[in-house]
């Protein structure tokens, strides 16, 4: 699609929350909140002419590599939130974006993003081919406390879960959808610390693409106020993610 007219470097998008995606508590799940901040870029991507549909034509897509989302706390069913998003840093084959929830005025949650650029038959990262000097990037703009960081997944830990990747857990572009490592991780965690809100911040690392009917173990390291979650395949780390709560 070309560049709409209504495009502009901040875009602030309301959404809805709906019973679907709420956590038994009544709060958006932590994993919805990550799909609606994806869909946010998404949408800011499409306006831009950079969107998976525009990419594709020179079989390229954006793809997530890190990600650090500060919560202050979650929105509820039938809360209408919005999100702002902007662009850090774009170059060739990467960006820096950040995302901000706000509800009724207040920031809620803050989130850093890194996407690489993808070349889904080749499997590997290459130069975007669509042109992006359009975007206006913001660099000194923040969202979050924290920027996103190298998550040291190399200590003690022990085995917690292992399985098989199904179609299900697959997205469009053919591999594990970030979101999925997320929940996957997520249901070992206490529950307590989710239903009482007590997650903070998180930040995953997406090291290796899984595919359809590989084989997964999950590691986990619990520490004062911590929780590291690391997904190998034949002892190669793919996935990492850092919990942090109060």
């Amino acid at each position: 699609m070309p560049i709409s007219p209504n495009f502009t470097s901040i875009l602030s998008k309301d959404w809805e929350i709906n019973f679907t995606q709420c956590a038994p508590n009544g709060f958006l799940k932590y994993t919805d909140l990550c799909s609606i901040l994806q869909l946010t870029a998404a949408a800011h991507s499409e306006i831009g002419g950079i969107s998976f549909t525009d990419m594709q034509e020179f079989n390229q897509a954006w793809v997530l590599s890190r990600m650090r989302v500060e919560v202050t706390k979650l929105p509820k069913s039938g809360d209408v939130v919005t999100v702002k998003t902007w662009i850090n840093s774009l170059e060739n084959s990467r960006s820096v974006r950040a995302l901000e929830m706000h509800v009724n005025g207040e920031k809620i949650v803050g989130s850093e993003t890194f996407w690489a650029v993808f070349n889904t038959k080749k499997r590997r990262p290459e130069a975007l081919a669509l042109p992006f000097e359009h975007f206006e990037v913001y660099p000194e703009k923040k969202a979050t406390h924290e920027g996103f960081s190298k998550i040291n997944f190399n200590q003690e830990k022990e085995i917690v879960f292992e399985k098989t990747v199904f179609l299900s857990d697959l997205d469009i572009v053919n591999h594990v959808n970030n979101v999925k490592y997320l929940e996957w991780c997520l249901d070992l965690v206490d529950e307590k610390l989710i239903l009482n809100q007590k997650i903070i911040s998180l930040e995953m690392n997406f090291l290796k693409e899984l595919s359809l009917k590989d084989h997964i173990i999950i590691h986990e390291n619990i520490s004062k106020n911590k929780t590291i979650f690391s997904i190998t395949k034949e002892e190669k780390t793919n996935f990492a993610l850092q919990l942090n709560w109060k």
